[in-house]
């Protein structure tokens, strides 16, 4: 299997703040916008990782989780002895699990916009 990748990070960002908060990354770090979901999510990338700025609706503003492509879910699920949890509707990765902290990670085989 290859090595997993980080490939996104994901921010929980309020309403009213999330498009500013792209333009500051756009125009300072010169990320390009890659995609937007349905529930208002915009994704931006530097052409290897993708930065989330989700809403937040379900979660605090902040660091909100991280996510991995990897080559086989069931590999993962195996190495970490648990069952990955479906994701939410519109969400770029399929699962996702906690590691030993309980810090969320995405898991993902077919990756993010990038």
């Amino acid at each position: 299997m290859e090595r997993p990748r980080i490939r996104h990070v994901a921010i929980a960002v309020p309403d009213g703040e999330r498009e500013k908060l792209a333009e500051y990354y756009k125009r300072v770090f010169q990320m390009e916008e890659k995609d937007r979901s349905p529930n208002g999510g915009i994704y931006l990338s530097d052409g290897h990782i993708c930065l989330a700025l989700i809403n937040t609706k379900r979660q605090e503003p902040g660091l909100n989780h991280f996510g991995f492509q990897v080559g086989s879910i069931p590999v993962i699920e195996e190495a970490t002895q648990t069952t990955a949890q479906d994701n939410v509707p519109g969400a770029r990765a399929e699962k996702w699990i906690r590691d030993p902290e309980g810090n969320r990670v995405d898991i993902s085989e077919d990756g993010w916009p990038i």
